[in-house]
């Protein structure tokens, strides 16, 4: 099968949204229009201990490394936000509430670019991107029309606003651009104003080093001292600058349900009480298991010190026997930090 050019723009549209995303655009490939920024970004250390970022530096300059003779781009959002989202939730970023998304949105990339290279005809050749690959995929997002990248580093569209996951599709074919999406942040700084950790260095630059999210998810070690009352009860993720974000207050909800949560999350007195194989069992399929158990337990002890209330004290002195050495320091930092008779013993 070969379809011109614009009847192939169509029929891939109406494959993606056939295969769940919400939204798709398409546009030219090439080195990113913001390269630069993020080769400054890389040399000011703002990404932490993300060294694959850097490992992956030149492909991510250049998507043509990833696929030689890549033309175009196809760009997908599936949203996670839910309306109907379970309380005892809070402390997890949306996006990780449910299945693991790279388990989710692989096989519909793959299927996807399969269907392109078909539709395309011979000698067409795609590569599929999800995060995990060396593809700036934010960037090339917002250049073929997906969305803007908001101040606070989000993509942002009218209609699901930062609330979605982007995957990516590079090809051979040339595909007809979509139109671009103007920045609608105007003056609005709500993001800024409101990041708990001033993680923002200004407008539309993160120092992950002092990001939530960093910290609890890609950070091994301890939280540094000075940002532990501030990451206040989050264990995985956060969500504060979305959640201010006047795009987000109608964005539209998701319909996936592999994103939904299945049944409640644990209280942090008993994510404490999880062994290795315990924590595999209840987060393996899920994207907390990045932070690994001891980050995960780690983030739990601290946010347990910021909750305060006697009723933590006998979890953490337990804590303070784990194998994992963060969660001991964290434990004793919660100790501390509710500061009881019996804490301070």
């Amino acid at each position: 099968m070969r379809l011109g050019a614009r009847a192939l723009a169509e029929a891939v549209r109406a494959r993606a949204l056939g295969l769940g995303f919400d939204a798709v655009a398409l546009g030219p490939a090439g080195p990113p229009e913001h390269g630069a920024a993020f080769e400054r970004w890389l040399d000011a250390g703002h990404a932490g201990a993300m060294h694959y970022l850097t490992r992956g530096r030149a492909e991510r300059l250049d998507p043509e490394r990833l696929l030689p003779g890549c033309r175009s781009v196809v760009a997908v959002a599936l949203a996670h936000g839910r309306a109907d989202a379970d309380p005892s939730w809070r402390p997890v970023a949306r996006y990780a509430r449910g299945l693991d998304y790279h388990a989710l949105m692989r096989p519909r990339l793959r299927e996807l670019a399969g269907f392109v290279a078909e539709a395309a005809g011979q000698g067409v050749r795609c590569r599929a991107a999800v995060d995990t690959s060396a593809v700036l995929e934010r960037d090339l997002a917002q250049r073929v029309g997906l969305g803007w990248i908001g101040k606070n580093t989000n993509l942002l569209t009218p209609a699901l606003g930062s609330y979605f996951l982007i995957g990516i599709v590079l090809t051979t074919a040339e595909l007809p651009p979509d139109a671009r999406q103007p920045d609608r942040c105007g003056t609005c700084t709500a993001c800024l104003d409101a990041c708990p950790t001033g993680a923002f260095v200004r407008p539309y630059v993160l120092d992950a080093r002092r990001c939530i999210s960093y910290l609890t998810i890609e950070h091994r070690g301890p939280v540094p001292a000075e940002l532990r009352g501030s990451v206040a009860d989050w264990v995985f993720g956060c969500d504060v600058c979305q959640e201010v974000c006047p795009w987000n207050r109608k964005a539209a909800p998701a319909r996936e349900p592999a994103l939904a949560p299945r049944g409640p999350f644990p209280p942090l007195e008993a994510l404490l009480e999880l062994d290795r194989d315990a924590f595999r069992a209840r987060f393996g399929a899920s994207a907390i298991a990045r932070a690994k158990r001891g980050g995960l337990l780690r983030n739990a002890a601290l946010a347990l010190g910021n909750r305060g209330g006697a009723p933590a004290v006998p979890v953490l002195e337990r804590a303070l026997g784990d194998p994992e050495p963060d969660v001991r320091a964290a434990a004793a930092w919660a100790l501390e930090r509710i500061g009881t008779q019996a804490a301070v013993r």
